[in-house]
């Protein structure tokens, strides 16, 4: 099948677009969970809600309600939820629930926004009946030193203590933002300038409080770089791979069946993304307000975990992580498509719009519950910094899309006009030439006939002259 061409797939038409690097096959096989099934799901929820309204006796417990209609609110978000806008997946069903999730945990933050801080704090207890309990102090920071003497049994101890759960979680999620931003050098960057957030911020947060090699060889250099690595690699293997859809009844072998159904899960096609930020300002201005985003979203993880009496080994941390990470290459995809193709993709994606809209709400909620620890004064070198680093990057905007540009158009206008004077010149002198040239054999004045006459009279006097002698 060439690219470039519409494939049908169930009830959508599907653009097989030349961005697309790999190799597609698809019989057309309408699977079960691509088709819509509105009648069938409208009939089930109206037989539940009938169930738990005439059938089954309410409880007289607040928190199983709550959790309760939470659940139909998912099931309600899901019927109503369109197939992912912008980016095609085969299972289709599975990042729509993803979707109707963002939805109902946006919802969720939306209400402990207008919550009092006593009262939000203490309704995380409807969630873990642990929860809303300060958080005891820790130190962090410590003994930085790498061999330290004074423990000769261990010398290493700083760095075995370092080595916990927390190294393949930096390993794994760096791993995973790779396969969602694709690219090598923003990663690096948002890498990096995460750890000079930490180092900025660590007067409001002790768990920023880390020894230097913790941050620059532990997670940049080896963490961190070995995920990016790692994600770069498979990037270049699903770029690589034909991707095949059949059947699953037109599979012969048990084998090829089980692989279909693990190839599900995965995207329909492989879109290698090409950024470009220095191309030109709307994409420029669109790969910082990713990163942007990102570090914020990275920022949050640590903040709510603050403010809302929440330990760092909590299984809702991880639960947000888990979160994040299906909707995020959702979004970043959704993100690329409007940026790279605004004529066939004229709106962002929904993914993309919830997931904006979260972290911006999630910050919200850390200044609201919390707001002396996020306004205390940051150390002036620290302010100079990073004061310095943003006039680079708005003088670099200027010179980039603006001055330069202006510098172009007035050195091309410069060197036009040049070679039109030299134009002109030449051209004059040219017509200058052929008049003179025209001159000649037409007589235009008496030069040539007063010469001529003469050269006659000169040769009938020889004439005379030589009859004489």
């Amino acid at each position: 099948m060439a690219k470039g061409e519409w494939k049908r797939s169930g009830a959508d038409d599907l653009p097989l677009t030349d961005r697309s690097e790999c190799e597609v096959f698809d019989d057309g096989t309408n699977t079960f969970f691509w088709r819509a099934h509105t009648l069938t799901v409208l009939f089930i929820l109206t037989c539940a809600l009938v169930y738990v309204t005439l059938l089954e006796e309410t409880p007289h417990d607040t928190a199983y309600n709550t959790k309760s209609a939470l659940v139909f609110l998912v099931l309600l978000c899901f019927c109503m939820t369109d197939h992912v806008y912008g980016y095609v997946f085969v299972f289709a069903a599975y990042w729509r629930f993803w979707l109707c999730v963002s939805v109902v945990y946006e919802l969720f933050l939306i209400f402990i926004l207008f919550q009092t801080v006593h009262d939000g704090r203490q309704f995380m207890k409807y969630i873990d009946p642990k929860l809303g309990v300060p958080l005891p102090e820790r130190d962090y920071g410590g003994n930085c030193l790498i061999y330290d003497p004074g423990h000769p049994a261990d010398p290493f101890h700083n760095i075995w203590d370092k080595m916990d759960g927390f190294v393949p979680a930096h390993f794994l999620g760096w791993y995973i933002k790779t396969l969602m931003i694709r690219d090598w050098w923003m990663c690096m960057i948002i890498s990096v300038m995460f750890e000079f957030l930490e180092y900025s911020l660590e007067h409001q947060l002790p768990n920023f409080s880390e020894c230097w090699w913790d941050h620059w060889i532990m997670d940049v250099l080896m963490c961190n770089s070995l995920g990016i690595y790692c994600g770069m690699k498979t990037l270049g293997w699903l770029s690589m791979k034909p991707y095949q859809w059949q059947g699953l009844w037109n599979i012969p072998t048990y084998k090829g069946k089980i692989k279909r159904i693990a190839f599900q899960f995965t995207p329909y096609s492989w879109v290698k993304f090409e950024w470009r930020p220095a191309s030109n300002l709307r994409r420029w201005l669109a790969v910082l307000g990713i990163i942007f985003m990102f570090l914020l979203a990275e920022l949050n993880t640590f903040y709510l975990k603050f403010v809302l009496w929440m330990p760092p080994e909590h299984y809702l941390v991880l639960v947000r992580l888990i979160f994040f990470v299906n909707v995020g290459g959702v979004a970043m995809r959704e993100i690329y498509d409007f940026m790279d193709d605004p004529k066939f993709y004229k709106k962002l994606g929904q993914q993309a719009w919830i997931v904006a809209t979260i972290t911006v709400t999630e910050f919200l909620i850390v200044v609201k519950y919390d707001p002396n620890t996020i306004m205390l004064p940051i150390p002036f070198f620290v302010t100079q910094c990073w004061t310095l680093g943003i006039v680079l990057i708005f003088f670099w905007t200027l010179w980039r899309f603006f001055i330069r540009i202006v510098c172009v158009k007035v050195a091309i206008f410069c060197i036009d006009s040049d070679i039109t004077l030299r134009y002109k010149e030449t051209h004059q002198r040219r017509q200058e030439g052929s008049s003179e040239q025209d001159r000649v054999p037409g007589h235009a004045d008496g030069s040539n006939l007063a010469t001529s006459g003469r050269s006659k009279l000169n040769g009938s006097m020889d004439t005379v002259r030589h009859r004489k002698s």
